[in-house]
């Protein structure tokens, strides 16, 4: 499978097989840890070849945090309570790593390269809303009215459940969805989702897996 975000070929193999064909058992646990491939993203690609707006200050941004964090953890009293601090630290993180999976993963997908639909149509189509009343705001954090912060990427996420409503209209009006789900439903979907994908993955004599890579591509246009 090529990929259009990474640039190039991913290899189908049997470690990757075996993976896919168990992730909608994993995902939480691997999402405890999802921090660690934030990290591991980021030195590759400020040290890639990539156009990186303004990467000598990303660099120094990560220079300071990896003097800071290893010098915080040293001031616990044992290594016990630093595995743990650390541990803990990268686990609460694992609310907002399923937040943007739910956001995604259940919703549309391309097979090759989008076309023919525009942009607003795009968005529409592969992104999820969570549904929550006013005072969970906080616990999202505005990742709840996420059609809303791609169509608006540099609107406060503190305005974004104004606009939501404008923003519905809009899709009844011109026939899109607009797909707002409960936290609980969309976990739901997303573990049927990848359930689905590991079903496909389990088929060796499947030429053809389709939609088992999800890509963001051209979603903050």
């Amino acid at each position: 499978m090529t990929s259009r975000f990474y640039g190039r070929k991913l290899t189908f193999d049997p470690l990757a097989r075996f993976l896919i064909s168990y992730q909608h058992w994993t995902f939480y646990p691997v999402m405890c840890v999802g921090r660690i491939n934030l990290f591991i993203q980021t030195f590759l690609l400020l040290f890639s070849k990539r156009h990186v707006p303004d990467r000598a200050l990303n660099i120094a941004g990560i220079l300071v945090f990896w003097t800071w964090f290893p010098l915080l953890v040293s001031f616990l009293p044992n290594w016990q309570e630093r595995f743990i601090f650390v541990f803990v630290s990268f686990a609460v993180t694992a609310i907002q790593h399923v937040q943007f999976c739910l956001n995604h993963f259940a919703a549309d997908v391309y097979t090759g390269p989008p076309n023919g639909n525009d942009w607003f149509e795009k968005q529409t189509a592969g992104t999820l809303d969570i549904s929550c009343r006013s005072y969970m705001d906080w616990f999202f954090g505005g990742l709840q009215f996420q059609l809303e912060h791609h169509l608006f990427p540099r609107l406060p996420r503190c305005h974004l459940r104004t606009v939501s409503p404008v923003v519905k209209e809009l899709c009844k009006k011109h026939n899109l969805p607009y797909r707002s789900l409960s936290w609980w439903e969309a976990n739901v979907w997303t573990i049927r989702t990848l359930k689905n994908a590991a079903i496909q993955a389990r088929d060796v004599t499947n030429p053809m897996l389709k939609n088992l890579l999800w890509e963001a591509v051209n979603t903050h246009g």
